[in-house]
């Protein structure tokens, strides 16, 4: 039986909206990050990186959601792009883009912009351009295809969908206008049974939802000496 251990935030989502359409049985197992039970000696046995999500399955401790879609969808023999040099190279591309470019910058400006003890200007916009240059990069992308690789939808649409689902609040309201295809994109996949089932598992414990000095605190240990 599968282990799916989930945080409702981008990351997460990815790999519980891939379950859903697989059809896969899995046993969920909440992690709240802002009272630090990511640290737990039990989940960073699983993944010593101390973040969401994480997978176990039988024998098999697997972390880092785009690692765990791509497992998911070999292991399924789902999503994935016809069996081609020429399609496997676009996937691994997208999808490794999500992890090192979307991902990364994106958060980088969430807690730029709104978590960090001092407001520093240059980082600010450094991240925030940054994330609207990936997310152009996405747009441009899905102006001629309507999903990421073509006419199929596959687990590279599952990875772009967990961010963009928070795009509001990782690059602003506006989003909308400035990315009508991510735009238009995001609405389709979200209106899947799957999706819906995959966005409703946030209900599914009483996750805290307060950044507070104690989630401060855990979240962001390396400026615990900062004031403010």
């Amino acid at each position: 039986m599968i282990r799916f251990y989930y945080h409702p935030s981008p990351n997460p989502a990815k790999v519980a909206l891939f379950l859903e359409e697989a059809g896969l049985p899995y046993e969920l197992v909440p992690v709240d990050t802002r009272k630090g039970e990511q640290f737990a000696p039990d989940f960073l046995s699983i993944n010593p990186n101390g973040k969401t999500p994480a997978l176990t399955d039988g024998d098999v401790k697997i972390f880092d959601s785009n690692a765990i879609l791509l497992y998911l969808a070999e292991k399924t023999g789902q999503f994935l792009p016809p069996d081609t040099p020429e399609a496997r190279g676009d996937m691994l591309s997208w999808l490794m883009f999500v992890a090192t470019g979307v991902g990364p910058y994106c958060g980088q400006h969430v807690h730029f912009s709104r978590f960090a003890p001092e407001k520093i200007p240059y980082a600010i916009n450094r991240y925030a351009r940054e994330a609207e240059r990936h997310w152009g990069l996405i747009e441009d992308r899905l102006k001629t295809r309507r999903y990421m690789l073509g006419d199929t939808y596959t687990l590279v649409d599952m990875a772009v969908w967990g961010w963009a689902t928070r795009l509001a609040f990782a690059v602003g309201e506006n989003w909308e206008t400035m990315f009508p295809q991510v735009k238009r994109h995001t609405d389709e996949i979200s209106a899947r049974p799957a999706a819906q089932r995959a966005l409703a598992l946030k209900d599914s414990a009483a996750f805290k939802t307060e950044v507070d000095e104690a989630a401060r605190k855990i979240l962001f240990p390396q400026n615990a000496h900062l004031k403010g």
